[in-house]
């Protein structure tokens, strides 16, 4: 598998279609193989917002363009029903843990909760 830098946004990278078949297990594998992963889809606002405020803290997260990828809709609905919610996108894992969407990515942040759990999953240094 190639990894590519695209821009400034981090790593995107293609999913592998692997042994996996059901996309909870496939969202658990994806989101512990990097300090920080972004479920993403090229086209929404609030997706380029979360990678814009990674990218600007100096964290290169691994981003998986769901509309990129034949399965994305499966796991997207994956998305929805861990978070409890219709919103799907984006996602963010931090250390292999769920943070949530973009409204808890924001909230973290702005509590200073953020930065402590980038440093303990080593996706920042300083």
């Amino acid at each position: 598998m190639q990894y590519h830098q695209a821009e400034s946004w981090g790593y995107y990278v293609p999913m592998r279609t692997g042994m996996i078949s059901d996309p909870l297990e496939k969202v658990a594998r994806l989101a512990s193989e990097s300090a920080v992963v972004v479920f993403s889809i090229s086209s929404c606002c609030m997706c380029h917002a979360v990678k814009r405020l990674f990218c600007g803290m100096g964290v290169n997260p691994t981003v998986y363009e769901l509309d990129h990828d034949p399965r994305g809709k499966e796991i997207e609905k994956a998305l929805m029903r861990l978070l409890g919610n219709s919103t799907s996108v984006p996602v963010v894992f931090i250390g292999g843990k769920l943070i949530g969407a973009m409204d808890r990515v924001m909230a973290s942040h702005i509590s200073g909760n953020l930065v402590p759990l980038l440093k303990e999953a080593g996706a920042l240094w300083l």
